[in-house]
């Protein structure tokens, strides 16, 4: 007899790890009630008791108390509101990025000014920059050349910007990373 194995299984779903009603291994429970109320300490069964008797869940919110804390709630709307939070949280949160500038010892005033206009640009729209400088040739022996042209186009982008990463040399290149001047 020959086993056929399906080839396009659906992935396993997460688990959650809450402790809901039968999963809950404690034999005594701290119980809150859905009101807000505290109940006291109760043994398992008599909680499960009262919960079912106001058609809820149990739900174990403080697993590691001394006492392991349970609230009688509607699960179903518990996992919803939570997952409703999670949502509103990723769409709020805001994903900053690292965008580079790239220099020469040798760029002219008007160059400057361009790369000075687009590095405005990220800082507004939130974003870090680092701007990055390579030392080529004779110019390897001289990193103050460089730093002259960083403290130039910071002089152009002036109090959009504060200094997260100060100059650092690394081989031939010579780098900073600033960020956006957010003042609460």
């Amino acid at each position: 007899m020959i086993s056929i194995i399906p080839v396009n299984t659906k992935p396993v779903k997460k688990q959650n790890n809450d402790l809901v009603n039968e999963q809950i291994p404690f034999k005594e429970l701290l119980v809150i009630s859905n009101t807000g109320e505290q109940l006291g300490v109760m043994s398992k069964a008599d909680a499960l008791n009262k919960a079912y008797e106001l058609d809820l869940d149990l739900l174990v919110v403080a697993p590691n108390a001394k006492t392991p804390v349970a609230k009688i709630l509607d699960y179903n709307k518990f996992k919803f509101d939570q997952q409703k939070k999670e949502k509103e949280n990723k769409k709020n949160q805001k994903v900053v990025q690292t965008k580079e500038i790239r220099l020469s010892v040798t760029i002219q005033t008007h160059d400057l000014e361009t790369k000075a206009k687009a590095c405005k640009k990220f800082l507004q729209d939130g974003d870090k920059v680092k701007i990055s400088v390579r030392l080529m040739g004779r110019l390897a022996g001289r990193p103050e050349l460089g730093k002259a042209i960083m403290d130039d186009l910071l002089n152009m982008i002036g109090d959009a910007c504060k200094i997260d990463v100060p100059s650092k040399q690394e081989g031939k290149n010579l780098f900073m990373v600033i960020a956006p001047n957010i003042e609460k």
